[in-house]
């Protein structure tokens, strides 16, 4: 299948399709952001270690891994090789490519081979592959063969409208009354698909929103926290770096700094304020 239909095909379900780059060195570090999609990370080489951040215990290792619908950071440590292939799925593409439901791993990681083991063989493929073209067809073909396997799982018109609803509104009471449904029913089916409240995932939209919004303000050299927080969605500049300290565990200017963008710009003086 040519690469266009391949990413045609998948692209109601996948959201992100890329290669990463942890940083310079035999190890490197990431840190995972709060998300409102399910992502998958296969390392070309080794093995991948990730520990939830104020999470005492919770650091373990992953040849690869799939991570729910999750409110908090994560450290992702990769050693002895720090390239890999990094992809998200959205809701309607865990039931599709996955054959589970979001809310099977809502504020987990559980390893690629126990969640999808006709896809274990991913991370030794890849390495073997010598450009991004091969690396992004062999991912793309896994994913149509899982998408085969799993065709009634694809679910559809319920879910995207719940999920617009959502993404549409401010308050889950009025996506109720879009939805043509009580509140609590609206719950319900939300816990139920994507393992988080309507309000939470709602909380995930906003952040991943001033996430964005950070990242192309920095990279224009007009980065303004105040400015990124009234098109984001929350009350003042205040609100958001709560968030960002209650989700990311630093602040979105320290984030920025940590992710090399705080600085950038036309000019090279570009920044952002705390």
């Amino acid at each position: 299948m040519p690469a266009h239909q391949r990413s045609a095909a998948l692209a109601p379900f996948v959201a992100t399709l890329s290669p990463y780059e942890l940083g310079p060195g035999s190890a490197g570090v990431h840190r995972g952001l709060p998300s409102s999609t399910m992502s998958i990370t296969i390392p070309e080489t080794d093995s991948l270690e990730i520990a939830w951040l104020g999470r005492p215990g919770s650091r373990k290792r992953f040849r690869a891994v799939v991570a729910g619908l999750h409110l908090d950071a994560a450290e992702l440590r990769q050693e002895g090789g720090t390239r890999g292939v990094w992809l998200t799925l959205s809701p309607l593409g865990a039931g599709a490519l996955l054959g589970i439901p979001a809310s099977a791993l809502s504020g987990h990681v559980a390893d690629l081979a126990d969640v999808a083991p006709a896809m274990a063989y991913l991370p030794e493929q890849l390495a073997a592959c010598r450009s991004w073209p091969q690396r992004r067809a062999l991912v793309e073909g896994a994913l149509i063969a899982g998408r085969a396997r799993h065709e009634e799982n694809t679910g559809g018109q319920e879910l995207r409208a719940t999920l617009a609803a959502l993404s549409g509104s401010t308050r889950v009471q009025e996506a109720a009354r879009l939805l043509g449904c009580s509140r609590r029913h609206l719950s319900g089916t939300v816990r139920t698909v994507l393992g988080v409240t309507p309000k939470e995932y709602q909380r995930l939209l906003r952040f991943e929103a001033a996430r964005g919004g950070l990242v192309a303000a920095a990279r224009a050299g007009t980065a303004s926290l105040a400015a990124v927080a009234a098109a984001s969605g929350f009350a003042d500049q205040a609100h958001l770096t709560r968030e960002w300290r209650a989700m990311a565990g630093c602040t979105p200017t320290e984030w920025l700094r940590a992710e090399g963008l705080a600085a950038r710009g036309p000019s090279g003086r570009g920044g952002a304020s705390r």
